[in-house]
């Protein structure tokens, strides 16, 4: 066991972890703004990855070149989604909120299973088998281009919510909600529009995981826990915690399969947020409540 080699599997795990954290980021805008526990999340993504495998089959288009189109779709879905079905359960009991979520996901998940079967499938792009060597140590291009992919969307994102007027917006209501009906914000239209970014992140995080790995229906309850891992360990709420949150789950599940066995990667994850729980309980880069 030499240090090039866990040096390369911390890398790949950091890499990883980008792409995980973009899809955390989503579910950390929507109830950073929208007060509201998106449930189907991680099905929302799997959404996205089989719109890869169709397009990929039927076009030949690569992930990166359908990052920007399927965001558009899961935005769309998101934005649908909560003028639709979301909105009227805003100020109803959280459990209400919960089990319509919940049934969501399974609508998705059943959908999905009767349109494309239970099996696992997956792509295999012209990069799939490229890799590179920084200085002996052997990293896989597909998921560079993936987590470098998550970082250009990720500070997208960040500008936005910083630089323009509507972010400032959307910002305002998740700060103040009384104070921004107050001033004439159309509330409802910035909750729909938060909710679509929000699907938006989950769907490029699911275009670029499409690269690196494979898809079935039922994987979709999965990523919705690993995000509630992420966005708790790194802070709910908090957009900076969702990445560096992802990026430590990535990383100690790397190098938790590595020395030990893959299928106990959740058990050091899980062990992660017990700590941050335990020590920190607002999150990595959460803010004490008075």
């Amino acid at each position: 066991m030499s240090a090039e080699v866990i040096l390369k599997i911390a890398i790949s795990g950091v890499l990883t972890g980008l792409v995980y954290g973009l899809m955390a980021l989503g579910l950390s805008v929507i109830f950073g703004v929208v007060r509201v526990v998106n449930f189907a999340h991680g099905e929302m993504m799997t959404i996205a990855m089989y719109l890869v495998i169709v397009c990929f089959t039927a076009f030949g288009l690569d992930p990166l070149v359908m990052l920007v189109p399927i965001s558009a779709v899961l935005f769309a879905l998101g934005y649908l989604m909560q003028r639709a079905i979301i909105n009227p359960f805003i100020n109803r009991p959280e459990h209400s909120q919960f089990m319509l979520l919940v049934a969501v996901a399974l609508i998705i998940v059943n959908g999905l299973l009767l349109i494309f079967g239970p099996d696992s499938q997956g792509i295999t792009t012209s990069y799939s088998f490229d890799s590179f060597d920084l200085g002996g140590i052997i990293i896989d291009a597909g998921k560079v281009y993936a987590a470098l992919a998550a970082i250009v969307v990720a500070a997208g994102l960040f500008a936005f919510f910083r630089l323009t007027l509507t972010g400032k917006a959307i910002r305002a209501c998740a700060d103040n909600y009384n104070g921004a009906l107050v001033v004439g914000l159309n509330v409802k239209q910035l909750y729909a529009l938060t909710f679509g970014i929000g699907a938006a992140c989950v769907g490029a995080a699911g275009t670029m995981l499409m690269i690196v790995t494979d898809v079935t229906p039922a994987i979709g309850p999965a990523y919705t826990l690993l995000a509630f891992v992420i966005v708790i360990t790194g802070g709910l709420g908090s957009m900076t915690g969702a990445i560096v949150g992802g990026i430590l789950i990535g990383l100690t599940e790397a190098l938790g399969g590595f020395f030990f066995t893959p299928s106990a990667k959740t058990m050091f994850s899980f062990a992660i947020l017990v700590l941050v729980l335990l020590f920190r309980p607002q999150g990595i880069m959460g803010r004490k409540t008075a």
